[in-house]
């Protein structure tokens, strides 16, 4: 059997690579490419899982059915009840020196 260089070799590696459209790799490394040619599987448990229902999201597309979404009636409750105790966030800056305004105030005492 007669000897075939390596560098020989390694030149047909590369035209076998190019014929049938393989990764030329004659390092061997880690690629990858074994996980890269599967299938995906996002596609597939996407399909399996049932759309989740979104409550507050048909309330709104048919008001007609007057579906009430329990926690965001608790939330707006809680708000309310904090608004009756003088605990409810602060009112929004319309204009800037409004804002100053009331930079100033913080700052001074009351007697």
């Amino acid at each position: 059997m007669s000897f075939i260089a390596p560098a020989r070799m390694q030149l047909l590696k590369r035209m076998q690579c190019s014929i049938f459209e393989t990764s030329y790799n004659p390092e061997n490394l880690r690629t990858g490419a074994k996980y890269l040619r599967k299938r995906l599987r996002g596609p597939s448990m996407m399909q399996y899982y049932p759309p989740q229902l979104n409550i507050p999201r048909l309330a709104r597309q048919f008001p007609e059915l007057q579906i009430d979404y329990l926690p965001e009636s608790v939330r707006v409750e809680d708000v309310k009840n904090l608004k009756a105790r003088g605990k409810g966030r602060p009112k929004k800056r319309k204009t800037k020196a409004e804002g100053k305004s009331m930079d100033k105030d913080k700052g001074k005492k009351k007697k």
